[in-house]
């Protein structure tokens, strides 16, 4: 949808993401499945708003960045690392499904403070036409962004440019072989 905004885009994704986290903690079939398309989601949905969406938010007002934003990137740090655990654990560990319920938590509220604060921000400082520009940039930086969390990274704009490249076709050449063996054991 061309004409969607930033707002509506990144609102849209928390939705799928909730989607997602209900489905996985409901214990439905497929649930490596699930999660899998879950990771891949997160990462590229959390890497993409640190790119793009942080810095414009952090120059919109002053003071945005101290009071709205950095919270909002020590919560996707941490979201990383309890993603890139819950990965290494595995979905048949025993402890997943406590670890994920904690996490869906999590993500959550960050979102509901994302779209309380920071995307009421954007809406209230700039333009349909400039949020829908953002929208575009927010899709291109989704295209080239890592498929998994990568926690050590970093959060800046400029941690992301720098690393997600990289680390983007590396995930995408994991995800691949990992696709081409479930393919092919099936």
């Amino acid at each position: 949808m061309t004409d969607q905004d930033v707002v509506d885009l990144l609102t849209a994704q928390h939705e799928e993401i909730r989607t997602l986290l209900a489905r996985l903690k409901s214990g439905n079939d497929g649930k490596q499945d699930l999660f899998t398309e879950l990771v891949r989601l997160l990462a590229v949905h959390e890497s993409a708003e640190e790119e793009v969406v942080h810095p414009v938010a952090g120059r919109a007002r002053f003071g945005a960045d101290a009071d709205i934003v950095q919270p909002r990137l020590e919560e996707e740090n941490a979201a990383k690392r309890a993603l890139a655990d819950l990965y290494d654990l595995g979905v048949d560990h025993p402890e997943f499904d406590a670890r994920l319920a904690e996490f869906a938590d999590a993500v959550d509220e960050h979102a509901a403070h994302e779209e309380a604060e920071e995307f009421a921000l954007l809406r209230a400082q700039f333009s349909s036409s400039q949020l829908q520009r953002m929208a575009g940039s927010l899709r291109a930086a989704e295209a080239v962004a890592p498929t998994r969390p990568h926690p050590h990274a970093g959060e800046s704009a400029l941690a992301n440019l720098a690393a997600g490249p990289p680390l983007a076709l590396f995930d995408r050449a994991r995800d691949a072989v990992r696709d081409w063996r479930r393919q092919h054991d099936s």
